[in-house]
């Protein structure tokens, strides 16, 4: 059994407490004081973090500008290599991160597994990508605007913003936090990563293998803490030149105080899912199981609303039904397929939401069952919008059904949501998808399967409160650099062969 700080891991733990990462060192913090991560399986403290203070993180600000500096110098295959080096680590590791993740995020042990193995791949792809990307530059010549001659070259390029700050969400705190880290690095800046709570032990691990692939010192740093003492302090640090974040409300909070730098913000979604008369219906049942309650619909891309046309509605949630009550729930080292959720309040928050829909009149297609984190699966059907459920997230294996008797309400309900991540479609008229796709106010439309973010090049992006900006490696890479111009006046007028 691989475990958790041990082996080539233990110098990252002191005593009991997993230590935070800066200027190239495992160090434990000033404050002498640590914060607890409680295991959502047994309620109890499975690990201990550090409590980064104010200070720690201004030396590691200045730390990773100083590394910055002499990285941007580094030729970009010597980068690319380092990132292919660290991949391999990663991949080479993934049994006791993949522990981590289980004890952490009562993530089932074999999505555990794949989380961190599609992250070492997540970060090759992008070393490649970045080779291609940022090894070509653009040449402009001047007499294609009216009134020019020929007397002027424009040579741009993209360089570096500087120090980004990498902010991913409890629930792929490794993956979410590698597709922030690979863009950062291979695009020359240097990374501040704040992991979760919840996932920050994993995310250390993730880290220290970066240092055993032989970074520079200064250019990665992992702070730790409460939110409370640092959150603010690192998203509107002078020394941050951009910020990705990946979570809920929190970013709309740094979205008003980040000041004048980049952002790219992933903040969760109310994904619709559209069903059609001509559907094919076992495929819609499998993928509103799938995307409804895989990771006890802990993901910002779960479809968290069905929008079912009233003809097929009895047969889809019969089809449904039928499914769940197959779901293994339990524990995740046993590979349960419902596992508890996170935290005792998101927990409470979930059962808010149910308790409001009964009230409602909502049909409960089963009983509602709690065992501490644990929620059993749960389809709501004949749920309205007068209902908290039919807008709210709630991040948790509880899904309702609104019936609809047209597209266009389905459309509708969709589009009157604040949430725009993704939606999917379900139907065998491609004529009738491309346009209800066009329609829906989402930054991506799955048709015929459920929302997914992968694979990890396709662009990812929500519109309204679902964020600001694009990911995806391409995107992601373009985002953390900016363009410079140099530009060339000739003496006279000069033509190629002319």
């Amino acid at each position: 059994m691989a475990l958790a700080g041990t082996g080539v891991f233990a110098e990252i733990l002191d005593g009991e407490v997993y230590r935070y990462y800066a200027d190239g060192e495992w160090r434990s913090s000033a404050s002498g004081k640590s914060v607890a991560i409680v295991n959502p399986t047994t309620r109890k403290t499975q690990y201990r973090v550090q409590a980064c203070t104010q200070e720690e993180v201004n030396k590691v600000m200045d730390a990773a500008k100083v590394a910055q500096k002499a990285w941007a110098r580094t030729p970009l295959w010597k980068r690319a290599e380092l990132l292919h080096k660290a991949a391999a680590i990663l991949k080479e590791h993934k049994a006791p991160i993949a522990e981590c993740l289980v004890k952490e995020i009562a993530k089932p042990a074999k999505d555990a597994v794949s989380e961190v193995v599609r992250s070492g791949d997540l970060i090759s792809y992008t070393a490649e990508e970045g080779v291609r990307i940022l090894g070509e530059g653009k040449l402009l010549v001047s007499d294609s605007f009216p009134g020019n001659e020929r007397n002027k070259y424009c040579l741009s390029s993209k360089i570096p913003l500087g120090v980004v700050l990498a902010i991913p969400p409890f629930n792929y705190p490794v993956n979410l936090a590698v597709s922030k880290i690979g863009p950062a690095l291979i695009a020359g800046n240097s990374l501040v990563l704040k992991p979760p709570t919840q996932g920050a032990v994993a995310a250390l691990h993730m880290v220290h293998c970066f240092h055993l692939a032989g970074f520079p010192k200064g250019l990665i740093s992992c702070v730790t803490g409460k939110g409370s003492e640092i959150g603010d302090f690192l998203t509107m640090h002078p020394g941050v030149n951009c910020i990705s974040f990946t979570g809920g409300d929190t970013g709309i909070a740094i979205s008003k105080k980040a000041g004048m730098v980049p952002l790219q913000m992933e903040l969760g979604g109310k994904d619709a899912c559209i069903v059609l008369e001509d559907a094919d219906l076992d495929l819609v049942a499998g993928n509103i199981v799938k995307g409804g309650f895989s990771y006890s619909g802990q993901r910002c891309t779960a479809v968290k609303v069905v929008l079912i046309m009233e003809s097929i509605a009895d047969a889809v949630v019969q089809k449904v039904n039928a499914k769940l009550a197959k779901l293994k729930v339990g524990p995740p080292e046993d590979d349960s397929d419902i596992t508890p959720v996170v935290t005792e309040s998101s927990a409470n928050f979930i059962e808010g939401l149910v308790m409001d829909a009964k009230e409602k009149g909502a049909t409960f297609c089963q009983e509602y069952r709690r065992e501490g984190n644990l929620i059993w699966p749960l389809l709501l059907d004949h749920v309205r919008p007068d209902m908290r459920i039919a807008w709210e997230e709630p991040f948790g294996p509880v899904l309702p059904v609104i019936r609809i008797n047209s597209v266009e309400e389905g459309i509708h309900h969709c589009n009157a949501s604040n949430f725009g991540l993704q939606g999917c479609i379900f139907t065998r008229d491609i004529n009738k998808a491309i346009l209800i796709s066009d329609a829906m106010e989402t930054g991506t439309v799955q048709i015929n399967s459920a929302p997914a973010r992968g694979p990890d090049h396709f662009p990812f992006q929500g519109l309204k409160d679902s964020g600001i900006g694009s990911q995806g490696i391409t995107n992601s890479i373009n985002m953390m650099t900016k363009v410079k111009s140099t530009v060339i006046n000739l003496p006279s007028p000069s033509y190629t062969m002319g």
